[in-house]
């Protein structure tokens, strides 16, 4: 039985230089694509820290390009960006003509670019003759000159979100030798937003702090403990951390030491006032409920760092006792569990003890660790478990939710037997029958009208089309594994060879989103991948867009669009759009 410890081994190999590129694949193909001759260039926007500036060096990787930037200390100077490739005192006519003979620009912070130099990059889009990859910040100000690139339709804009967490992890294991474990994972991810600048910058002073440690048996590596506040991070933090007025910090030092609860809002008409400005500002939140937190993940930390240990003692005094709203989340999840409906939860109070290592309770750790193994998060199951480990190495709920985690993530492995307290009161433990194909013996054991009674006849039965709802009901209800499950177990039973496709794609799509889940239903899928075009089209299928909005972003025609959704469509196995949603890797979005 494995168990983490805190003093485990800390990781000492040096940070390598440069992130490998991960992720993006799509975008990446799409921006070659448009920078190809006969086309106009793209605008690509997005967050701070998203990756916009490696994306499109991986775009131009390899071909001749002249590059320019926006810096905010040059706005005023007519065209500055380009001073390297453009005489001084140079006419904007004269700067179209003598940049007319660059087939490749790439203009990087293009918000920021003094008026002269955006004049020019609009004039070189109107005359066409110049391929333009521009990059700029969103909801940053930029000069009309450029925010007409896009929005007068003269160059397509590529939008950019911040990267996944499942690619952020990624990220994280190149740079360190392995992966992160799942709660570290979250916690970087939660604290960085996508940025991946300011996650560069907080990895590297959480590793100056020797905090990074090894999972005990596993190549994973962990960090518990308070956010270090190193140069960089004050930066970072600067709109907090260097607040001139000190009736303001006041109020944020409150703030961050009352998390993870929210603090109510304060009846005194002088912290309103406060609370005003700071809101003005962009530094907090006001909920409908009347409490305020702390707008950035990574400002409390900061604050609660940066305190001094008197200050400390003095503003975490009054902050109400946690064990309250813990329990009251652990009630939550065990109520979610019992009603079969195990979708995402917010578990701030938890997740906080966790990162700053503090102990777990482990009947806390035992039921996130049950709540996450149903959702089909195997990883993030082992990984609660072995936080109530930590407190209680005997404690027989959590080794037991962790030996269902590692069971389910190993199909050569047996699944332990269960007492009937260890899953949801409508799934018994003759439901694991049903997931191992052998259903008879449970339909009647199993609650009448319960959508795993519904699992058990429809296996019994063979019914395919039957499976494939239960399925989708299962994956609406947030059990994800049980669902890819059900798809794959229909896969067998299917007479159509269409239908028998779609439910494969569907099972693998879910089981990729299930942190390697190896379990018998499982074993043998095949799933016949779409090239990196057709993923790229049947992506924005899915989204609701029209063959020809498509044609239109991508610079295609809407014949070419039709041939590959129907190529993907022959790969998939699917029919319509109105089934592409549940054969990709990511679920679509949802009415309420």
């Amino acid at each position: 039985m494995r168990t983490f410890t805190r003093d485990a081994e800390t990781l000492q190999q040096p940070w390598p230089q440069a992130w490998p590129f991960t992720g993006r694949e799509s975008e990446l193909e799409l921006l070659r694509r448009a920078l190809t001759a006969g086309r106009p260039g793209i605008v690509v926007t997005g967050p701070a820290g998203c990756g916009r500036t490696r994306l499109a060096a991986e775009a131009v990787r390899g071909t001749e390009c002249a590059r320019a930037a926006g810096t905010p200390e040059t706005r005023g100077t007519p065209f500055a960006a380009f001073a390297r490739l453009l005489p001084e005192n140079v006419t904007l006519h004269r700067a179209v003509r003598l940049l007319d003979g660059v087939r490749l620009l790439l203009l990087d912070d293009a918000h920021l670019l003094d008026d002269a130099s955006a004049a020019l990059v609009h004039q070189l889009a109107v005359q066409g003759r110049t391929r333009l990859l521009v990059l700029a910040t969103d909801g940053a100000p930029a000069p009309d000159a450029v925010s007409r690139l896009w929005t007068g339709e003269l160059l397509p804009r590529l939008a950019l979100e911040p990267l996944p967490r499942e690619d952020t992890a990624r990220l994280m294991a190149a740079d360190a030798g392995g992966p992160p474990e799942p709660l570290t994972a979250g916690r970087l991810h939660r604290l960085c937003r996508g940025d991946l600048r300011l996650l560069r910058d907080l990895l590297a002073a959480v590793r100056e702090q020797g905090a990074l440690t090894r999972v005990p048996d596993t190549d994973e590596w962990a960090w518990r403990g308070p956010v270090p506040v190193t140069q960089p991070l004050r930066e970072r933090a600067a709109a907090v951390l260097a607040r001139p007025r000190p009736d303001e910090r006041e109020m944020l030092d409150r703030l961050a030491f009352a998390e993870p609860l929210p603090l109510p809002l304060p009846v005194d008409t002088s912290d309103l006032r406060v609370l005003e400005h700071l809101e003005a500002d962009g530094l907090i939140h006001a909920d409908h409920d009347a409490t305020v937190r702390l707008t950035h993940p990574l400002h409390g930390p900061l604050l609660r760092a940066a305190a001094g240990r008197l200050r400390a003692r003095r503003l975490a005094a009054p902050r109400a006792s946690t064990a309250q709203a813990l329990d009251a989340e652990a009630a939550d999840l065990t109520r979610r569990i019992e009603q079969a409906d195990v979708r995402t939860a917010r578990t701030p109070v938890g997740e906080w003890l966790a990162a700053e290592g503090q102990p777990v309770p482990p009947a806390y750790a035992a039921v996130r660790a049950r709540f996450s193994r149903l959702r089909g998060e195997l990883r993030e199951a082992a990984a609660w478990a072995r936080e109530g480990l930590t407190a209680r190495p005997a404690d027989p709920a959590c080794r037991t939710e962790l030996a269902l985690a590692e069971a389910q993530s190993d199909a050569t492995r047996p699944t332990p037997c269960l007492p009937p307290t260890h899953l949801p009161s409508d799934t018994p433990t003759p439901y694991d029958a049903v997931r191992l194909g052998a259903p008879e013996a449970a339909v009647r054991l199993l609650p009448p009208g319960s959508v795993f009674a519904r699992h058990a006849d429809a296996l019994a039965r063979a019914d395919g089309p039957a499976l494939d709802r239960v399925a989708e009901e299962l994956e609406d209800r947030g059990f994800l594994l049980f669902a890819a499950e059900a798809h794959a177990q229909a896969v067998r039973v299917h007479r159509d060879p269409r239908a028998a496709r779609t439910a494969r794609t569907r099972a693998v799509a879910l089981a990729r989103r299930c942190q390697g889940a190896r379990t018998p239903a499982l074993s043998g899928l095949v799933l016949g991948e779409l090239t990196a075009r057709q993923r790229q089209i049947v992506t924005l299928a899915a989204s609701g867009l029209s063959n020809r909005q498509i044609a239109e972003r991508l610079t295609l025609s809407v014949r070419t669009v039709g041939n590959h959704l129907y190529g993907a469509y022959a790969r998939l196995g699917a029919g319509d759009r109105e089934a592409l949603p549940c054969l990709l890797d990511q679920p679509a979005a949802r009415p309420a």
